[in-house]
């Protein structure tokens, strides 16, 4: 069983990982380097210049560079996968079917759990911004996925009423304590290139979980067939 996790995951997690790192390089990366051309101070957000400085050109994409990004979403994506495969492995065992389309559910499942829920009171952020102290933030979201995790495992496969409402409390509970927040904020990136970077990555990443969930469930489905196939021959 070991094998066929580890297997699985690390299919479905190089296959995300690749395509999440096309999609960050044609999507998500040319706002962060539009970013980064204000946090410099090369374009300045309501400055004399503004409206030229707009249609200046992006730095150009590098091979190295871009390369090494596709090279670590894949990794990211393998450790994601392991996580996601072990979940549906143990949800096997307590009667839940596992394909190509399950899979789609766990994967979105698995977006929610480590994108979108955290990302609903901490934003994807692009450099210049204001922000609070790195650790807390690392600390805040460990706990938000983890929360989430538990929270959704508790609505899928728990039967009463009191479970349901445990999962509900472990999901606002982090949301109502709060994300940690800097003092005041600043910055001179325009606030409409934070908002599509946002977008884009919470946007790519859906697509790439239900990608992640697809591949591992079909995967593990035909794992499973080959063995029944095995063992009845």
């Amino acid at each position: 069983m070991y094998t066929k996790v580890f297997s699985s995951a690390l299919i479905a997690g190089g296959a995300a990982g690749l395509l999440a790192g096309l999609l960050q390089l044609l999507f998500v990366q040319p706002v962060l380097l539009h970013a980064e051309l204000y946090e410099a101070g090369t374009l300045v957000h309501f400055g004399a210049d503004s409206m030229a400085s707009t249609h200046q050109e992006l730095p150009a994409l590098e091979f190295g560079r871009d390369g090494l990004s596709i090279l670590f979403s894949m990794l990211v994506y393998c450790g994601y996968a392991l996580v996601l495969v072990a979940a549906m492995a143990l949800s096997e065992m307590r009667g839940a079917v596992l394909n190509g389309r399950t899979g789609i559910l766990w994967g979105i499942a698995g977006y929610a759990c480590f994108q979108l829920l955290p990302a609903f009171s901490l934003a994807p952020e692009v450099p210049g911004v204001a922000a609070a102290d790195v650790y807390d933030r690392q600390v805040w979201w460990a706990v938000t996925v983890i929360g989430s995790a538990v929270a959704l495992w508790l609505i899928a496969f728990s039967h009463n009423w009191l479970a349901w409402g445990v999962a509900a409390l472990m999901l606002l509970a982090p949301h109502l304590y709060g994300a940690p927040e800097p003092d005041y904020f600043f910055g001179p990136v325009p606030p409409e290139l934070s908002a599509l970077f946002a977008a884009r990555s919470l946007g790519t990443g859906f697509i790439v979980w239900s990608v992640l969930g697809c591949i591992g469930g079909a995967i593990w489905h035909r794992s499973a067939s080959s063995e029944t196939q095995q063992v009845t021959a």
